[in-house]
């Protein structure tokens, strides 16, 4: 059985691919889980509507696209507005109080922070934001552990990189510590 159906949406220069891959790689590749990513955006290089899909699962997984997601990531109110109605009763809606007002009602966890605010006081940029919802995930979600995704991140990006997003990481695992788990 699945455990974990994502959808990460926002729009492109987000990193919401990036966060993606990561998400997958951690899972396949350093727990020995089975995990598919999926992605669509739009022809905008920056801007345009970006969605990934990622199933994480210890079975194996048949169809690579989510269509009723329990875990939701919306980074833009255009993606909570397209993409909240389909997420599933009793799932987990993460959002970004600055960047995302959701309207109307949904059968499901409602979990709004401050992320983008927090990089880029922590950053003086938005460099990492990624990342740092990435690391909100993992604390809401346990999907993955941390020490697996600091592997990926140290595999996938220049060393360069290496000390700001093991910052932004822990950035969003310490904003998630006051909310409780999910399911």
């Amino acid at each position: 059985m699945e455990k974990f159906r994502f959808l990460l949406s926002g729009s492109g220069g987000q990193g919401v691919i990036s966060l993606a891959v990561l998400l997958a790689e951690a899972a396949s590749l350093e727990e020995g889980l089975t995990a598919v990513q999926s992605q669509a955006y739009g022809p905008e290089a920056r801007g345009g509507a970006t969605r990934s899909d990622v199933i994480i699962s210890e079975t194996p997984i048949f169809f690579p696209k989510v269509r009723q997601p329990n875990i939701l990531v919306a980074l833009t109110n255009e993606a909570a507005g397209k993409y909240l109605p389909l997420i599933r009763p009793g799932g987990l809606f993460l959002y970004d109080v600055d960047l995302v007002q959701p309207d109307g009602r949904v059968d499901a966890r409602k979990v709004g922070l401050p992320m983008y605010a927090a990089v880029k006081e922590t950053f003086g940029r938005a460099v990492a934001f990624n990342i740092c919802v990435l690391g909100v995930l993992l604390a809401l979600t346990g999907a993955v552990g941390p020490d697996a995704v600091r592997k990926r991140l140290k595999s996938n990006f220049d060393p360069a990189h290496h000390a700001a997003n093991n910052r932004a990481l822990d950035l969003g695992l310490d904003l998630a510590a006051p909310c409780p788990p999910y399911p």
